[in-house]
């Protein structure tokens, strides 16, 4: 009986950290997708491109499965918190959380495409 439980238990165990673990890689991937997007928008460096590149991110990230779209979630969420803090518009904010769920939710991101921007991105 006790052999029973001990295998329960450990099984129970090593399900959860399995669990644990895959959301910890899906996060880091998903952080991974984010910090590409926004390289990715640095360097395009192209006119009304920003809704784009933030839906981008937050699709790329979210299709890493539940811990992606919660490091999409946290990252997008620091950065217009941050924005606030330093005086940018509301209006703008409030775009461009817009187009973070838009991307979280698996909405494709093509959507906030500016025409003209390189096929690259």
């Amino acid at each position: 009986m006790k052999l029973l439980t001990g295998l329960i238990f450990c099984s129970l165990v090593l399900g959860v950290s399995s669990q644990w673990y895959s959301f910890f890689g899906e996060a880091t991937k998903g952080a991974w997708d984010m910090w590409r997007a926004y390289s990715d928008m640095r360097e395009a460096n192209y006119t009304n491109s920003d809704k784009y590149f933030h839906a981008r991110g937050n699709y790329d990230a979210a299709q890493r499965g539940p811990g992606g779209a919660w490091a999409a979630k946290v990252i997008s969420d620091a950065r217009e918190n941050i924005q606030k803090l330093m005086g940018h518009g509301e209006e703008d904010s409030l775009a461009d959380q817009a187009a973070n769920e838009w991307g979280r939710s698996g909405n494709d991101p093509n959507h906030f495409r500016p025409a003209g921007l390189p096929d690259k991105y």
